[in-house]
């Protein structure tokens, strides 16, 4: 087959996918489309050998001759685009997070099944070395059925607060809920197990000094425990404590796997531990599997970011429009079960703590209960059913603080150049 056309909307965060179709043998970018202009002069720069057509408005970008399109522009505007780009027949990869309410999680589901295209959640946590390795071991039976899980994506977003929010005081980082960006917690065993979420129970922290010093409205953390369809308890974290971590522990019927802690220096998500017994209840001391996996195309993608995962979850979405049956990805219902569960988890925080039903929207008539529910933290998208930032309310924030961050940002773009063609290069970008 020819390679894949595909269009990439987001320069920055775009630049690993872009970078994915330069070094691939399955496909091509051909249209670029960002609103930021110095982002499209420096992929100008860094493609001039490639003919690529750039874009600053989406309109004229969804009319360009592609095959699919990659949605890496902000993160709580991904389903209006999603559904704009199928309708206008083009295939969607997006970014994370896939939708912001209920109301567009119905919208989504119905485009996809309405237009017949293919839709690829981009949770590439779930295709890092050791979390890809938990979903074949699982497959496999290696530790039986999953019992309980952890797992924790906790990041400290201080130090890098100014460049990934500029000081923009309504940016979508800025008025996020404690359990708004869970999927690369959640997702990750989702994806292992295949199991559906059905039942959450929500929990926040108190609102620390560092969230409120660079403008963050939200809890410093929150925390799912959520049932799964089979009676398994799984506990996601994620946020910003002072240290970061990122980890993940299955327990089953027969044993346990679970990446290696960061503090340990062993390679963390990248590596695994393996404790399992032949069948249930034969409780024979094994030797501990400790070991790093390997993948056929590691060398193609040690270059890429979140340990890899950036390259492979991009090769299965375009391995998929080509029609290999090897092609994993992650649809638009499996998207929904790793999501849902922080949007329940919020409403159940807000609730004080009462467990929330998480709906099945394979359902129809399930859908039809949330087609009109709006309710968020983003004024623009919530309107009477607007919700605060945290469950003391939302706070607020001093106009001087985002000056300051501002003025933080501004001094790091250009005594350190922070947006350097190194950064595009290495696609190092985030969500922003």
């Amino acid at each position: 087959m020819s390679k894949i056309k595909v269009g990439v909307m987001g320069a920055y965060r775009g630049s690993s996918m872009i970078n994915y179709c330069a070094i691939a043998d399955n496909a091509e970018v051909v249209a670029i489309c960002d609103k930021w202009q110095e982002s499209l002069d420096i992929q100008k720069e860094l493609h001039k050998d490639l003919p690529i057509t750039f874009y600053n408005n989406f309109d004229d970008f969804i009319k360009h001759d592609m095959d699919a399109v990659v949605l890496a522009n902000y993160a709580h505007e991904h389903a209006p685009f999603a559904i704009a780009a199928m309708k206008a027949g083009k295939h969607v990869f997006s970014e994370v997070v896939p939708v912001q309410t209920m109301k567009e999680a119905v919208e989504l589901i119905e485009a996809v099944e309405e237009t017949g295209k293919i839709y690829a959640y981009g949770e590439n946590y779930c295709y890092m070395g050791g979390t890809y390795e938990m979903k074949h071991l699982y497959e496999a039976g290696e530790i039986g059925e999953l019992e309980y899980a952890e797992c924790e994506y906790i990041h400290n977003g201080e130090t890098i607060w100014p460049s990934i929010t500029y000081g923009d005081p309504n940016h979508w980082r800025n008025r996020m809920y404690s359990t708004f960006y869970c999927t690369h917690s959640m997702g990750p065993i989702v994806h292992a197990t295949g199991l559906r979420p059905v039942k959450v129970t929500g929990f926040e922290s108190t609102m620390s000094e560092r969230r409120l010093r660079v403008g963050a409205k939200c809890g410093s953390f929150g925390i799912e425990m959520v049932e799964m369809e089979n009676g398994a308890i799984v506990r996601s974290m994620h946020g910003g404590l002072y240290k970061n971590s990122i980890w993940y522990n299955m327990n089953g019927s027969k044993g346990r796997m679970e990446t290696a802690r960061k503090d340990a220096d062993q390679g963390e998500y990248r590596r695994l531990y393996v404790n399992v017994d032949a069948y249930d209840g034969e409780y024979v001391k094994h030797p501990i599997k400790n070991y790093l996996p390997q993948r056929e195309m590691d060398e193609k993608c040690k270059d890429f970011g979140h340990g890899g995962s950036d390259f492979y979850s991009m090769w299965h979405f375009i391995e998929k429009l080509r029609g290999n049956p090897e092609a994993d990805i992650i649809d638009v219902y499996e998207a929904m079960d790793m999501f849902l569960p922080g949007l329940f988890a919020y409403r159940s925080i807000l609730a004080g703590g009462v467990p929330m039903e998480i709906p099945d929207l394979r359902n129809k008539t399930e859908r039809e209960k949330w087609r009109d529910d709006v309710a968020c933290t983003d004024p623009d998208k919530a309107g009477e059913q607007l919700l605060p930032t945290c469950k003391l309310g939302t706070p607020d924030i001093p106009a001087e603080v985002y000056e300051k961050v501002a003025k933080m940002w501004e001094a790091e773009k250009y005594a350190k150049d922070g947006y350097t063609q190194k950064a595009f290069k290495q696609g190092e970008g985030t969500n922003t």
